[in-house]
């Protein structure tokens, strides 16, 4: 395997002759079974780093440097990354700090990683075995425990620790397939999107504990404020359109065709008629229910709807008793209890069906997504 360790410097002249040299002499050799080479993703650098860098490549021929212009970190590893894979034929890529914030001593951890079957590979300063600087302020190590407790708890993915750090192994096919989604994020904020990307799209994700260390030389890049802001605003759209996307946004799309279909008959039934609002609730949810199961059918579950005829048969069968079980107990049950209990004058039968159909909303997502149209695992022997 061909692999490319990037580098992405800009003003790390303090750092980055010790930073190769370490590379070079110390980690490379021992990684066995694979090519490895160094390509420094360069800002066309103002305090030379650049020059250091093209001096060192006449001592070390499997180093290399790719320059352009400032536009942020996620931009240039956008940049150097691709060109690794696209020109110098990378089968995986390795970003890393050249401040020595990252034990470069580490790396040989996230190859082996990446041999055990792994797509992507990150640095976990808070699972076992990683941690961040005892001398940090309290106030530091709790806003940087609680910026990735943050993110984690609002994509509803536990398993992935460290959403921040810049210590990754990448294979080319993860970055062929996020690469073209990146553009918009150039800063800092590119570590967050393009893993939540990866996990979205079913990587396996592998993580190597990490001793995170404070940089002994150098400036820090990272604006605090404008990081904070940035990452709010990702995590939360991300979150909203993942949401809305998905199969529950989806189904509630569909959800509230039925809500309309459902309530303007009851409506006509409950003035026009002296029937029990339930009766004439269930009725009404009979043109709902058969508009539901075709549009869930047909949009929110499309990856298992039903093709055949029979298939279509037996599932609209099943739609329709589960769904009229949900009917009966939740959504009539409510508004059976709210007649008996306070009777019909208006608007009291809408308010008994707007909380009967509350209870209904969360009891017909389970049913359709785990019973109507679940996913059927294949297994081969």
């Amino acid at each position: 395997m061909k692999i490319v360790i990037v580098p992405a410097t800009y003003n790390e002249a303090e750092n980055i002759e010790k930073f190769i040299i370490t590379l070079e002499e110390e980690v490379i050799p021992k990684i066995k079974g694979h090519t490895l080479s160094i390509l420094v993703a360069d800002d066309y650098s103002p305090d030379g780093t650049g020059e250091i860098v093209k001096k060192l490549m006449k001592k070390y021929k499997n180093l290399g440097i790719n320059e352009g212009e400032k536009k942020g970190l996620g931009a240039a590893y956008l940049r150097a990354m691709g060109y690794a894979i696209d020109k110098q034929g990378a089968d995986l890529v390795i970003s890393i700090d050249a401040d020595f914030q990252f034990d470069p001593h580490d790396l040989p951890k996230f190859v082996q990683k990446i041999d055990q079957g792994y797509d992507l590979v990150i640095q976990s300063r808070y699972s076992d075995g990683g941690s961040i600087p005892q001398n940090w302020p309290v106030q530091r190590k709790l806003f940087s425990i609680t910026a990735n407790l943050f993110v984690r708890t609002v994509f509803m993915r536990f398993s992935t620790h460290d959403w921040t750090g810049g210590f990754r192994a990448i294979k080319k096919e993860v970055f062929k397939k996020i690469a073209p989604e990146m553009k918009g994020y150039n800063g800092y904020i590119f570590q967050i999107a393009f893993l939540h990307k990866a996990v979205q799209k079913g990587f396996r994700i592998g993580e190597v504990p990490l001793h995170f260390t404070d940089r002994k030389l150098g400036m820090s890049k990272i604006a605090p404020l404008g990081y904070i802001l940035n990452v709010l605003s990702y995590v939360f759209k991300a979150r909203i359109i993942e949401i809305t996307t998905g199969s529950f946004g989806k189904f509630l799309v569909v959800g509230g065709t039925g809500f309309v279909i459902n309530l303007v008959l009851y409506s006509l039934l409950v003035h026009s008629t002296p029937i029990k609002l339930a009766f004439a609730n269930q009725i009404a949810a009979q043109f709902a229910i058969f508009s539901n199961f075709n549009l869930n059918n047909l949009w929110t579950f499309k990856a298992t709807r039903a093709k055949s005829k029979s298939a279509y048969l037996l599932k609209l069968g099943q739609f329709f008793l589960t769904s009229n079980i949900g009917v009966v107990i939740f959504q009539g049950g409510v508004i059976h209890f709210g007649e008996e209990m306070y009777g019909r004058e208006f608007p009291l039968p809408f308010v008994y069906f707007v909380i009967g159909t509350g209870f209904l909303l969360v009891y017909n997502f389970s049913i359709y997504r785990f019973f109507i149209w679940r996913k059927i695992h294949h297994h081969t022997n």
